[in-house]
């Protein structure tokens, strides 16, 4: 029998502070991981088929495989499942909905980098682009070091002013909304850019010396959040250097494997330094890895299975 999990049976079942340590199990485990292979299709109009697949990671006894429908102009915007396989025999253990699973997975493994790369006294945050994969972040980083000031910057401004209200209420601090990336910039310690722009927001005169910048935003072939100029003189560090300049921020920025200062699963196992200077601005721009949806869809389906939640299926009935 299959375990069918939707978004609000996953809103119930996952805890930050759990995905936090799977993630951080998955980033610094002794074993590397499977090859794995991330295969983006342009539709005809608006949209992209994206497939993810093997997720796996030392120890669980599981795969997964994501396939989504990603169109911008949608709400949501992302539509896909997670499947999640026994790694002996195959069985298909359950189908997850891939837009929480993607939300979680990104903003909680955005949140260890973050946190990893920011000075250890940044404690404002600015927010740009104010959906579920920053709502995630906000969620993590509050999880892992105190935040006592947030200003949020979204092209819609019901949005930006919800999401505002919405934290400042949860972490009792002021939340302030501006219309103006740069201006919600200005005075943060912290960035974090979660966008569909093709085009940079950001450059290296908007940063303040010795702001962090967590860029989400280019995942894709096109995308760009970030200015050449900006990445030039930021220590940068990705998820994984190969895609990066395929795909990610390098590669929308037209610039190279050199540009890349290592992993965040380099920095978490102590290979590489993270913040060298306190003065340096620091970029941490993953494309999202496989591995990450085992992490957060194995950690759901044992809790999942030990709260009896979720709707069983039968494929081969």
């Amino acid at each position: 029998m299959t375990l069918l999990l939707t978004r609000s049976d996953l809103a119930a079942l996952l805890d930050p502070a759990a995905c936090l340590d799977a993630l951080r199990r998955g980033f610094t485990a002794v074993d590397g991981g499977t090859a794995a292979r991330r295969v983006i299709a342009k539709l005809p109009g608006q949209g992209t088929a994206t497939a993810l697949l093997p997720g796996v990671v030392e120890d669980i006894p599981a795969y997964t495989v994501k396939v989504n429908a990603k169109f911008p102009g949608s709400r949501p915007a992302l539509r896909g499942v997670v499947c999640l396989h026994d790694l002996a025999t195959g069985e298909l253990l359950a189908q997850l909905d891939s837009a929480t699973v993607t939300a979680w997975r990104t903003g909680l493994a955005a949140a260890l980098g973050t946190h990893a790369l920011a000075r250890p006294d940044a404690a404002t945050v600015a927010v740009v682009g104010a959906g579920a994969q920053a709502e995630l972040v906000m969620r993590g980083l509050s999880e892992l070091r105190e935040v006592r000031g947030l200003t949020v910057c979204d092209l819609d401004a019901g949005r930006a002013a919800a999401f505002a209200e919405r934290h400042g209420a949860r972490l009792d601090l002021p939340a302030a909304v501006v219309a103006d990336p740069r201006e919600a910039v200005r005075d943060a310690g912290i960035v974090v850019m979660a966008t569909w722009s093709h085009r940079p927001i950001l450059r290296a005169a908007d940063v303040p010396r010795g702001t962090h910048i967590t860029s989400l935003g280019a995942d894709e072939p096109g995308k760009a959040e970030l200015g050449a100029d900006l990445l030039e003189g930021a220590r940068v560090v990705v998820d994984d250097v190969p895609l990066a300049v395929e795909m990610g921020v390098l590669a929308g920025a037209g610039l190279d494997v050199k540009h890349a200062a290592g992993t965040l699963r380099d920095l978490l196992r102590g290979e590489v330094p993270g913040r060298v200077k306190g003065g340096e601005v620091t970029v941490y721009a993953p494309v999202g890895l496989p591995w990450q949806d085992l992490a957060l869809s194995w950690t759901a389906y044992r809790a999942a299975r030990a709260a009896g939640v979720g709707a069983e299926f039968d494929f081969l009935a």
